[in-house]
């Protein structure tokens, strides 16, 4: 005789599994109300802890935004995917030592090269004028290490997004937050941090000639070079301190 295995799972669970599971089945849309928290609590039978607890574990999912401290304050459900959820997983497996920095700089190049070489052949005009205007702030004169390393990002993430994948763009952005904190260290590192920021610059520039010119090979092969160039030298380093 088989038995069934008793439910053990956490009410906040079960409650945030009902609800998730109506968010990705389409009965829920993007951006609507749910129901109030004393609602929620009458519907499920459960304690107003509870519900808050499952609405926290789906805004950590980046299903649900909103809410409150009282039970009249609506949360709604998501209008645009997050990458939060992929990125904590990522910096997660890093600090367990179950991904390496050198196996996230290897996926950043893939997905980075993907998206510069689309980008080339039908990038978003605005997306490319974004990643212009960042380049044309690493070039300032005089530009701090946090100011280059913010631009930095806003570059790399304009030029994935003008290749008008989506998927490509939200990977991008949890790897590429992932292993944001390396960049700013290195150069806050330095002595002189102006050579290395001038040659950075450098490198920019000319993958945002190559998608602007339409090379999308000449793109791909730039942007991991740049990628592997900078990220050999950060693990080159943390290896010699280790």
């Amino acid at each position: 005789m088989a038995f069934t295995g008793i439910d053990r799972n956490p009410a906040y669970l079960q409650v945030a599994d009902q609800i998730r599971s109506a968010i990705l089945d389409g009965s829920l849309a993007a951006g609507e109300p749910l129901a109030t928290e004393r609602e929620l609590c009458r519907q499920f039978g459960v304690s107003r802890t509870t519900v808050r607890e499952a609405l926290r574990a789906l805004q950590a999912q980046g299903l649900v935004s909103g809410g409150g401290t009282t039970s009249t304050v609506r949360t709604t459900v998501a209008t645009g995917p997050t990458s939060a959820p992929l990125r904590d997983a990522l910096r997660h497996l890093v600090q367990l030592q179950r991904v390496s920095l050198s196996d996230l700089v290897e996926l950043r190049c893939a997905l980075e090269g993907a998206a510069v070489a689309r980008a080339a052949r039908e990038g978003d005009p605005v997306r490319l004028a974004e990643a212009r205007a960042a380049l044309d702030e690493m070039g300032t004169r005089g530009v701090s290490a946090e100011d280059f390393d913010a631009a930095d990002v806003r570059f790399h993430l304009a030029l994935v997004a003008a290749s008008g994948n989506e998927a490509l763009h939200l990977v991008m952005l949890a790897v590429r937050e992932s292993v944001a904190s390396h960049l700013l260290e290195v150069l806050a590192g330095l002595r002189d941090a102006r050579p290395t920021l001038r040659a950075l610059h450098r490198e920019h520039a000319a993958v945002l000639a190559a998608v602007e010119a339409g090379d999308g090979d000449r793109a791909a092969k730039l942007v991991r070079e740049h990628i592997m160039g900078f990220y050999g030298r950060v693990i080159a380093a943390a290896g010699a301190a280790g």
